[in-house]
């Protein structure tokens, strides 16, 4: 139990510095904030998720506030973010590539943690969606942008795709590294196909009719 509880966090922590980074990132590119607004931007979309995950289960106060190594990490990948900024803004790839990060290790410790607090799969698999997509959607709110998780079809769909593997694993007694690995990298590669090949879901088909009187 410990050992599980451990990986938890590491997957936890690993998924608060790269969201931390990534809205960083956002910030410069995007909004062209100071650094007050680049850390702000930062540790919003790394520890938003969590938070809403943890309110919602009731585990308040949220881990962010319990364990002050959330705070530091979401802070150190914000300053990294800022501290880099000349080289990394040009670098569009690796910022897709750390957003698909984030959203795959969030996707399988939301789930994993709501199975742990005795939520059905149905529940767990929602939370551990809302726990991926949370932070860069309150982001996105922030910065007067439609969130991502509403214009780009491959995003919430990998993060649902995720949490129910991981879902499925604890359901048939699979626990560990190898099973947060296969989650975390079914939602990885879900979320890149879908950048790579510009995927969307299914959207209505756009309707002409007589234009509405003046």
């Amino acid at each position: 139990m410990e050992g599980a509880s451990l990986l938890l966090l590491v997957l936890d922590l690993t998924g608060t510095f790269v969201f931390a980074l990534n809205g960083g990132l956002t910030a410069m590119r995007a909004a062209r904030l100071d650094i007050v607004g680049v850390i702000t931007l930062g540790m919003i979309t790394a520890l938003g998720g969590g938070i809403i995950r943890d309110t919602l289960i009731d585990d308040l106060p949220p881990a962010t506030f319990q364990d002050w190594r959330y705070l530091a990490v979401a802070a150190g990948g914000a300053l990294i973010a800022f501290a880099f900024s000349q080289h990394l803004t040009r670098l569009a790839v690796p910022i897709e590539l750390l957003d698909a990060v984030g959203l795959s290790v969030f996707a399988v410790t939301g789930a994993g943690k709501a199975m742990t607090f005795g939520l059905g799969p149905v529940q767990a698999i929602i939370l551990g969606a809302i726990t991926a997509v949370g932070g860069g959607t309150l982001r996105d709110v922030m910065i007067g942008r439609v969130p991502s998780v509403m214009r780009e079809g491959l995003y919430a769909i990998p993060a649902i795709v995720g949490a129910g593997i991981t879902v499925g694993c604890i359901l048939l007694g699979f626990h560990g590294l190898a099973a947060a690995f296969a989650a975390a990298a079914a939602c990885f590669l879900i979320r890149l196909l879908g950048v790579y090949f510009k995927l969307n879901a299914p959207r209505p088909r756009a309707t002409t009719g007589p234009s509405d009187p003046v």
